[in-house]
């Protein structure tokens, strides 16, 4: 950690050019004589990045950014202030604490808090942000958090871990037996510190192989932000039976959540209903298809499903519901001589449980992007392939 960095002029030029090519910064003479290129280069380049991923950092005067890999890991500040919200109580650890993201808003609910972080200069920064953000009575040890769990005599009402999803060859993964450090070994002793775990895993992992691999799972949050899953978040509590398990989704949005919960073990017992197209059209969130709430979410909505594998729902009434939702204009045979008349015009494409790709349906019918025109390829419940053109429906107007 360069303590060179947090002058004056050098936080000006940074909160000034932040925006600049990092590669003509690298490539540049040093523009201060104790930073190098590579150093100004990575204050830019975290500068950057935190502009959207992380807001609050990005407001606040001197904070250190680390290399990039570390801000590539570490929580969006959304993502983060939801964790937050999960958890209560008067002692926590962050056993994998890293740039210190989660660690400040756990901060700002537990009195009593621990970071841990075993690289030196990334215990130093988060350490010294800790005091530009102003945060909360945290104590910041510079160790293996599972090392220091196995020492300490504490014990605590909760446990956090973000695993590193890297291996020896920097490549990425997301078993949790194959990230640092390897939680489904130390299972035991992180249920003997803590009434509650929470670990954070990658929005790739089999929610069921988490099951099996965790054991005591509690609850499961599949977290995405503006559609797109970021994150899975899994609760352990000991004791905690499969038939106990609910799965929690929620989609964080700038002005709502959309959220819809159930019990793992409720979908596989669960009938789905199925029609053709109806009035309007509804296509789930990310949150709700990676949890695999196909046939809960037509039931508890009272919508019907188009195809056991389509995962596209239909109704005759508007109903409110979480993720997109459109007007039915037309339904046809997915074929030239229906869909021609689109030919060269701006359209959505969209697939589900379709036998083409998205680049596929886009050549063949030779359709531009863009526009309000938008087009569902599935397969209806008779097994017939179908196109069914809509217009979008804004989420106000869904939720009435």
């Amino acid at each position: 950690m360069n303590k060179n960095i947090l002058k004056t002029g050098v936080q000006e030029f940074i909160d000034k050019y932040y925006n600049t090519d990092i590669m003509s910064v690298l490539l540049s003479k040093p523009a201060f004589d104790d930073i190098s290129s590579k150093e100004l280069a990575q204050q830019l380049s975290g500068k950057k990045k935190a502009k959207d991923k992380l807001p609050t950092w990005f407001r606040t005067p001197g904070i250190y950014y680390p290399p990039g890999i570390n801000l590539e890991q570490t929580s969006s500040e959304i993502t983060a202030r939801y964790k937050a919200r999960l958890v209560s109580g008067n002692k926590m650890a962050d056993l994998t604490g890293g740039f210190g993201v989660d660690t400040f808003f756990f901060s700002e609910q537990i009195p009593d808090l621990i970071h841990c972080e075993c690289d030196e200069e990334l215990h130093q920064i988060a350490k010294h942000n800790a005091v530009a953000l102003c945060q909360k009575q945290t104590d910041f040890l510079c160790a293996d958090g599972m090392a220091f769990l196995q020492q300490t005599e504490k014990t605590f009402d909760w446990l956090f871990l973000d695993p590193g999803r890297r291996d020896a060859g920097k490549k990425k993964v997301f078993l949790l037996s194959e990230c640092e450090p390897n939680v489904t070994l130390y299972l035991d002793l992180l249920l003997s510190k803590a009434e509650r775990v929470m670990i954070k895993a990658s929005p790739m992992l089999d929610l069921s192989a988490g099951i099996k691999e965790l054991q005591h799972v509690r609850s499961i949050h599949v977290v995405a932000v503006e559609n797109e899953v970021k994150e899975i978040l899994w609760i352990l509590q000991k004791g905690s039976a499969p038939e106990e398990i609910s799965v929690k989704t929620v989609n964080l949005t700038k002005d709502r959540e959309e959220k819809f919960d159930f019990k793992w073990q409720e979908e596989a017992v669960t009938d789905a209903d199925f029609s053709p197209p109806l009035n309007y059209l509804y296509e789930p969130n990310s949150a709700i298809l990676k949890a695999g709430a196909f046939k809960l979410i037509g039931n508890s909505m009272r919508i019907y499903k188009l195809h056991e594998q389509s995962h596209l729902y239909t109704s005759e009434q508007l109903v409110p519901f979480p993720g997109r939702v459109f007007k039915v204009e037309k339904v046809m045979p997915a074929n030239k001589k229906h869909l021609g008349p689109l030919k060269g015009q701006k359209v959505n494409v969209t697939t589900r449980n379709f036998p083409m790709t998205v680049a596929q349906i886009r050549k063949k019918f030779s359709f531009k992007d863009g526009g309000d025109i938008y087009l569902f390829f599935t397969t209806d419940y008779l097994g017939k392939n179908i196109a069914i053109q809509c217009s979008k429906i804004i989420e106000e107007d869904s939720s009435k």
